[in-house]
C-alpha cells in the first residue's frame, strides 16, 4: 500500500472554540503590546550643530494661529492634516493646512488653506484657498513636496449621493505660477 504525500486532515475541522482561542490570544497579544511600549527617544545632536537661531521669516507658519475662512458654527474649526515647504520660491517655508468644523457627527468637508507670513516674520495668514469646504470634498492623502501640494480628495458625482458614501476620487496637484497657485491635475475624477 503507497502513503500519500499529504496526511489526511480530515480530523482537523475547526470549531467555534478554535476561533474563541484565537480571539483570546489576539486579544492578549494586543491588550499587552499596549502596556508594554518603547521609552521615549532621548537622540542627541552630535556636538557643534545645535540649532542656531532662527530668524522669524524662516519658520513655517503655525496654523495654531490661524483664523481660518470657515463657519462652523458652534464648534471649532480643527487643523486635520498640515505641511510645510517653500512653495513660492521666496526661502520663506508656507503651511498647507486641510481644515475642518469639528462635527460631532458625520464627516464634514474639509478645506485646503495655504498659510504664509512677511518678510518681517509677522503673523501667520491665509494667502489662497485650494479646496473651499463648499465643495462637499474630504482630503484623504496629502503632502508638500518638490515644490507643489499634492492631495487625494474624496467627493460626490451629484447632490443626491449621501454624505457618508462619497463615490468620487480625485487625485490633485497645485504649484506656484505667476503669483497664484495653479490647479495642475486635470479633474481626472475616478469613482470608487
Amino acid at each position: 500500500m503507497q502513503h500519500p504525500a499529504v496526511p489526511d486532515l480530515s480530523h482537523t475541522h475547526t470549531r467555534p472554540i478554535h476561533w474563541v482561542a484565537t480571539a483570546t490570544a489576539l486579544a492578549a497579544v494586543v491588550a499587552l503590546s499596549s502596556v508594554l511600549q518603547p521609552d521615549a527617544a532621548t537622540a542627541a545632536q552630535p556636538p557643534g550643530t545645535e540649532q542656531k537661531n532662527t530668524p522669524a521669516h524662516a519658520v513655517a507658519p503655525d496654523p495654531a494661529s490661524v483664523a481660518f475662512p470657515l463657519e462652523c458654527g458652534p464648534v471649532k474649526a480643527v487643523v486635520q492634516k498640515k505641511a510645510s515647504g517653500d512653495l513660492d520660491g521666496d526661502g520663506r517655508p508656507e503651511t498647507v493646512a486641510v481644515v475642518h468644523c469639528d462635527a460631532p457627527m458625520g464627516t464634514p468637508p474639509d478645506g485646503v488653506y495655504v498659510l504664509t507670513r512677511d518678510a518681517e516674520g509677522g503673523e501667520p495668514r491665509v494667502v489662497a484657498t485650494l479646496v473651499d469646504p463648499a465643495d462637499r470634498r474630504t482630503v484623504t492623502d496629502f503632502a508638500v513636496r518638490g515644490g507643489g501640494v499634492h492631495a487625494t480628495l474624496l467627493g460626490y458625482s451629484s447632490a443626491d449621493v449621501p454624505s457618508c458614501c462619497p463615490d468620487v476620487t480625485d487625485d490633485v496637484k497645485w504649484h506656484w505660477e505667476n503669483g497664484a497657485f495653479v490647479r495642475d491635475t486635470p479633474s481626472q475624477a475616478r469613482t470608487v
